[in-house]
């Protein structure tokens, strides 16, 4: 599908110039950066529902592990080793 984009004379001469340097086209390095943006957004907005869900899980049932409690699971698995998630309490 094509798709027009009106960039100002400024950042289209960026563009050229990435590309230049890189040994491809305008078009990929536009093309590139809408995929990398559109990945990372929505990689933000999984994250922002599970947020969402999480909290909503927590209102509704109280069960949470203290920072502490999630510290501590968190250096045993950076460590390497086999922690399983602590059980979640009121």
């Amino acid at each position: 599908m094509a798709t027009s984009l009106k960039l100002d004379d400024t950042l289209k001469e960026r563009v050229q110039h990435l590309a230049t340097v890189r040994d491809r086209s305008a078009h990929w390095v536009m093309r590139e950066a809408i995929r990398e943006y559109v990945e990372r957004e929505e990689k933000r907005e999984s994250f922002r529902q599970d947020a969402l869900q999480a909290w909503e899980n927590y209102q509704a049932s109280g069960l949470h592990l203290t920072g502490d409690e999630a510290d501590t699971w968190l250096a045993k698995l950076e460590a390497g080793e086999d922690a399983s998630l602590p059980p979640c309490h009121t």
